[in-house]
């Protein structure tokens, strides 16, 4: 039974559930299914409610290399809608700061691209799971909280490439490294534009090696198990 439990699974978040949806339901399978009490389950890597895709959970004794996981890169593929900003920096919250759009082409969204290439700082967006002072920055962001102190944290982008251009959506394509936030940086690019963006869809499509088209279905996850 201890083999059994011990997995590590790959699985595709679904919109609008949270990471730790996933865990839940994923353990409390496994308690059924095996008729026991506790067990530990925790995925690889957080993932938004509004973004879907590759989640790497482990269960039982292969939660202890759970940190081998999380340093790994991480690919998705993304849309960022130009011309406005949210204050969540996607779809969570409505949009606001709208500023002409029509004049940017591909050749300046190509070229901001490469300035973001590399080693550099990103400050986390406040509606994050980051906690300050004991609480998940998200619930004081929705309480409109004001003068949060958020420290810039050391990401690297190691390839960021434009797959669609269709004003106001730009289609994108990023490979990063972990701790790195595709909405600030989303919300970043629209900065450098001069005419705004947000996050407007999003999909974790590789974790290192794993690929997103090896994952199974949540509603999938008791006949794999």
């Amino acid at each position: 039974m201890k083999t059994a439990v011990a997995s590590v699974l790959l699985v595709n978040k679904p919109l609008r559930w949270t990471s730790f949806d996933v865990v839940k339901k994923i353990r409390s399978s496994l308690k059924k299914k095996y008729n026991i009490n506790k067990l530990k389950v925790g995925h690889c890597g957080t993932l938004d409610p509004l973004a879907c895709g590759l989640l790497i959970i482990c269960t039982g004794s292969k939660t202890k290399t759970i940190k081998d996981y999380e340093s790994l890169t991480k690919t998705y593929r993304g849309v960022m809608k130009l011309g406005c900003m949210t204050r969540s920096f996607d779809r969570e919250t409505e949009e606001e700061s709208f500023q002409n759009f029509r004049n940017i082409n591909i050749e300046q969204v190509q070229s901001v691209f490469l300035g973001f290439s590399g080693l550099q700082d990103q400050t986390p967006p406040i509606f994050s799971a980051l906690k300050v002072d004991g609480e998940r920055l998200y619930k004081k962001a929705r309480r409109g909280e004001k003068n949060i102190r958020l420290k810039s944290r050391k990401i690297t982008i190691y390839e960021l490439r434009l797959l669609k251009f269709n004003l106001p959506f730009v289609s994108f394509e990023v490979k990063c490294s972990k701790g790195t936030y595709i909405r600030t940086l989303v919300h970043d690019i629209g900065i450098r534009l001069n005419c705004g963006a947000y996050l407007y869809e999003l999909t974790r499509t590789h974790i290192g090696p794993y690929d997103l088209k090896d994952a199974i279905e949540i509603n999938d996850i008791m006949p794999e198990i």
